[in-house]
């Protein structure tokens, strides 16, 4: 019978009995045998490395500057980890820095056993983090099939109640704590060393005693109790946990201590079962926030296909005939090679070490003991709508712009968009995707990509490719987006307004139409502070020449002359004399717009031949909820799924970790794909974006810059 729903109450956490010495914690666990400790090797041999470059999610041990233990989840991609060689590897760690020893679990969706790193932080370069590799081992699967990670998430429980103050009474932080089934731990011994375990366990991996002390349930493996022996050293202690289908990530630190307990045990059998011994941490912080790297790796809706890395436990296999190939085992080596070496032997291993799992977890009191996903072996055919490129030029075309000219990492392919319309370029800066949208300004269907980066005050994109961005990087290009574009078949004249960088759409446009066959004529209206500051002045220049009756080209500088007004564009439009058929194209500034739009109005012109595009700057903020919120996405009258939005995550990140299939595009609130009707709650959304007065009106949000401040309900019908 399970007693799971019981906690002692405050007073009885002082009380209970606590393990402080090594041999206690082998007379309650147990010796490891020798051969667990053969299974670790101090260098990557090549399994390890074809692991490492199709894992994408990490738990990650480290210690800050002050000292400080943390435990977070890093990658976000396949291969996230770059081996530079068999002792040294690198990686991005967004927030802080790592000093001294580090730990690594490496979780491979679908799959049970994990692969553990031990080494030191070697160097530090950025946001890029440098380790050299000290130990390197397979960790059985047990924590993860406890915990069935890889399975489809279960509705949890309501929080228990507890008594107390204290950092588990944080936002949200009882109710993840409730519906948590995984977390890895990450202890340190005194003599530079550092660990980070998985451990797993139903309904949820830790129990809440108090307001400051949770207690995790140690039970039956493979002896070697690396953690509980480093408490014995040095008791502090990090972790953070999981919740399956959740993007969030409960981070926590305290200090921790053994106990063997049994009235404390007992209130955590499993069918008259307890565990061997129990881990108390008073915790000292414990916070849930999104996290990017679970966002980006999408292991709740992705696995591994079958035969793509190797079988971990025959790569633990490998990894102990090599240990006693070199202490000269002899016979047992020799057997082992033999018995490796017979076709077919992985699989039949495979399924005898499930049936060891099984068998050991039934009698620890699991009754549904499932091995890996219900999906493994089988691909899931997961969109990647990110095109990776390769910088190959990095252009000055004026004081504060640069073109950026991409072409594709793998093998040449064209770029086909409309001219006119935007990519949204992806960058890691200090560990953290960046999104900005730039409007290409090249033309279509080369197999090179040019876009156009002004340099913005305050920037942190724009400083970024203007300081940092050199020939030969690399980044990710989504795209093409937006509805303002030009048709380079149809023989209708096109009159063009832009200011600053606003010529970027307007020269993709341009060129394109002075290569098509129609005999289109352009006219640009283009204003700038000054004539160093014109983009593309000496092509603009010399395709008016070229293009004599074509192509005309009026520069208004507003240092000399002032803004150009609406007297300034009338008087324009005016000599220009454009026939009714024209179609006019406008980009930058609002009131620049503003100005024009009014004037094509007093003129008659319908309001279908005008077209605009609105650039929003991407850095601006929107209020956040600083607990998570629910949100249930409806097709129309059909319920499409759930997920909970975790503090600071946008409701497009949240439904597509989850795989819901959300409508997007440029997901930085400029082409409006996302647009959804909110059918309950209340959502902030960060300004400025594309959504019109009367779309707001109409009670349309942007899943890619909103955020729930309440429980949410979105329909993603059609508008």
């Amino acid at each position: 019978m399970s007693c799971e729903n019981e906690t002692p109450g405050a007073t009885r956490v002082s009380t209970v009995h606590r393990l402080t010495t090594a041999g206690g914690i082998e007379a309650a666990l147990g010796r490891p045998p020798s051969m667990i400790m053969l299974k670790q090797i101090s260098a990557l041999d090549e399994g390890c490395r074809t692991v490492l470059a199709h894992c994408p999610l990490a738990g990650f041990g480290y210690r800050d500057a002050e000292g400080t233990s943390r435990t977070t989840f890093v990658g976000g991609t396949p291969g996230f980890v770059r081996v530079h060689s068999p002792t040294r590897i690198s990686f991005t760690l967004p927030d802080g820095e790592a000093h001294g020893p580090v730990s690594f679990v490496f979780l491979l969706p679908g799959v049970g056993e994990t692969l553990r790193l031990n080494g030191s932080v070697a160097k530090r370069k950025g946001a890029e983090t440098f380790v050299d590799v000290q130990e390197a081992y397979v960790h059985c699967a047990q924590a993860v099939i406890r915990s069935r990670l890889w399975q489809p998430p279960v509705p949890a429980g309501p929080p228990p109640a507890f008594e107390g103050e204290g950092p588990l009474r944080g936002p949200g932080v009882a109710e993840f704590l409730a519906a948590a089934p995984f977390l890895t731990l990450s202890t340190w011994d005194d003599s530079g060393g550092g660990d980070t375990s998985p451990r797993g366990d139903r309904p949820a991996v830790a129990r809440i005693l108090d307001g400051r002390t949770l207690v995790l349930p140690d039970r039956r493996g493979n002896k070697r109790a690396d953690s509980l022996h480093n408490l014995l050293q040095d008791d502090r202690l990090s972790f953070a946990a999981l919740v399956p289908g959740r993007t969030g990530v409960l981070h926590g630190h305290g200090r921790g201590t053994i106990t063997d307990d049994p009235a404390l045990l007992e209130t955590m059998a499993l069918r008259g079962t307890p565990p061997h011994a129990a881990l108390l941490i008073d915790v000292e912080h414990a916070e849930v926030t999104a996290n990017d790297a679970v966002t980006r790796s999408r292991v709740w809706t992705t696995h591994l296909e079958r035969g793509t890395v190797p079988d971990l436990m025959a790569l633990a296999g490998d990894h102990l005939a090599a240990n006693l190939a070199d202490a000269e085992g002899g016979l047992l080596t020799r057997v082992l090679k033999v018995v490796t070496g017979i076709p077919g032997i992985g699989r039949v291993l495979r399924v005898a070490i499930n049936r060891a799992y099984r068998s050991g977890l039934r009698k620890e009191g699991y009754e549904e003991v499932e091995i890996g996903s219900p999906r493994a072996g089988r691909p899931v055919a997961v969109e990647n709508p990110l095109r990776e490129v390769r910088i190959a030029e990095v252009r000055r075309e004026t004081p504060s712009a640069v073109t950026l000219v991409l072409e594709d990492v793998e093998r040449p392919a064209s770029f086909d968009f409309r001219p006119g319309q935007f990519f949204t370029l992806v960058v890691d800066i200090d560990g953290r995707p960046v999104r900005r949208a730039y409007s290409a300004s090249s033309a279509p269907g080369a197999p090179r990509l040019e876009v156009t980066v002004k340099r913005v005050d305050g920037g942190r994109f724009s400083a970024h490719v203007h300081s940092e961005l050199r020939a030969g990087d690399r980044l990710s290009v989504r795209g093409p987006s937006g509805s303002f574009h030009a048709d380079p078949a149809a023989a209708h004249e096109v009159v063009l307004v832009a200011a600053g960088s606003g010529i970027t759409p307007m020269m993709s446009v341009i060129r394109t139409l002075l290569a098509a066959p129609a005999p289109a004529r352009i006219a640009l209206l283009y204003s700038n502070r000054s004539a160093e500051e014109i983009i593309f002045a000496d092509e603009l220049s010399r395709l008016e020449k070229e293009n004599a009756g074509r192509l005309s080209v009026t520069h208004v500088l507003t240092r000399e002359r002032g803004r150009l007004d609406a007297a300034g564009v009338r008087g324009w439009l005016s000599d220009l004399r454009p026939p009714e058929d024209t179609r006019y194209y406008l980009c930058g500034p609002e009131a620049l717009m503003d100005t024009v739009q009014s004037v094509l109005t007093e003129r008659g012109v319908p309001d279908d031949r005008v077209h605009h595009e609105r650039y929003t700057s991407g850095v601006g903020t929107a209020t956040t909820a600083t607990t998570p919120q629910q949100m249930i996405v409806e097709d129309g009258t059909r319920e499409v799924g759930s997920v909970v939005v975790e503090p600071g995550q946008t409701l497009l990140d949240a439904g597509l970790a989850a795989g819901l299939e959300m409508p997007y595009s440029c997901t930085v609130g400029n082409c409006g794909d996302c647009r959804v009707k909110l059918r309950g709650g209340e959502v902030a959304m960060t300004e400025p974006n594309c959504l019109t007065p009367q779309q707001r009106a109409d009670g349309y949000v942007l899943a890619c810059v909103g955020c729930p401040l309440s429980k949410v309900t979105l329909d993603i019908a059609d508008p």
